[in-house]
């Protein structure tokens, strides 16, 4: 019996394709064509002739995900709009401000951080329980990683090979490995699948606020934590350049820096680096690929926009 990632038995090594993956498949390669394309404001005819499916198929599938039709969601695409957002956050100690109870999402509202002591950083795990699962998100499969004391890892990933050998899975599999190298890993999607509801909760299924906070474990260097706190406090549908996160944090001159440690951010999504862009507007530089970035931005604006106005026309 063919299962999902979400009710495979432990012991399943590897996820099974899912028609929820294969729909955020067709909606990636459908928001490629639009920001290659934007400029020229393709129609649905054209996006639905590149993707390969119906337009009235194309619609549906896209408005189900987004919650606004390919043509509203284009608008949220664009480099225009990037810079304009840019320019709009200048001063970023008052676009901060808002702190984590000026968010609208759900994950933003519950996080709590932990980081860990310089003894288990250089234990490297050593006595620590780490469970994983796998499971389905609006962005492709959703590895998670928990840990008694929190969520230590989230990341995502395709189901394509690899030098023929290893899957983008194992791989994921294997870098929490390299992560924690004395701790005991295993499998138990039970486990991890709470997480994965409260991060993406469905539209029938909607955690409460009021819930515990969901903890996150970190191992990193205080200047790294630091880093990463910051970025918590970009709202959803915003974005922020790596000059503007630094001047945040009082280190206007630690760019690069800034840039490192954003790209060693363990839990995708929920530690939003995918909010951060170049100051020119380009959308690249992203650990789970550009067109994963490129549909959290759209897909945060899309959902803002559409609570702000109420508006869920498929025009």
């Amino acid at each position: 019996m063919t299962t999902s990632p979400d009710t495979a038995q432990n012991g399943d090594t590897a996820p099974i394709a899912s028609s929820e993956h294969a729909n955020y498949q067709r909606i990636a390669k459908a928001i490629e064509f639009l920001v290659t394309e934007q400029q020229s404001q393709p129609s649905l005819k054209q996006l639905a002739a590149y993707v390969g499916i119906s337009e009235h198929h194309l619609q549906r599938t896209f408005s189900d995900w987004a919650g606004v039709s390919p043509k509203q969601f284009l608008q949220y695409l664009t480099k225009e709009y990037a810079k304009q957002q840019l320019k709009q956050q200048a001063v970023m100690p008052s676009a901060l401000a808002v702190g984590l109870s000026g968010s609208s999402r759900l994950h933003d509202l519950l996080i709590h951080c932990e980081g860990v002591t310089p003894g288990e950083y250089r234990s490297a795990g050593r006595g620590l329980d780490i469970r994983y699962g796998v499971h389905n998100s609006p962005f492709g499969y959703c590895f998670i990683a928990l840990t008694p004391r929190g969520l230590c890892k989230l990341s995502f990933f395709d189901q394509t090979e690899h030098n023929d050998t290893a899957t983008e899975f194992e791989q994921t599999l294997s870098e929490l490995k390299q992560e924690w190298p004395n701790a005991r890993i295993e499998e138990n999607r039970a486990a991890t699948l709470d997480v994965a509801q409260r991060v993406f909760p469905s539209e029938l299924s909607r955690t409460s606020v009021d819930a515990a906070p969901l903890k996150l474990f970190l191992k990193g260097s205080p200047f790294q934590l630091q880093v990463w706190e910051a970025l918590l406090k970009v709202p959803p549908g915003n974005m922020r350049s790596y000059q503007h996160i630094a001047d945040a944090m009082g280190k206007p001159s630690a760019v690069r820096a800034v840039a490192s440690a954003i790209a060693r951010n363990p839990l995708a999504y929920l530690i939003p680096c995918h909010r951060v862009i170049r100051s020119t507007g380009v959308f690249n530089n992203y650990r789970w690929g550009t067109d994963r970035k490129t549909a959290m931005l759209g897909w945060e604006q899309a959902n803002k926009q559409k609570a702000r106005s109420g508006n869920t026309s498929t025009d």
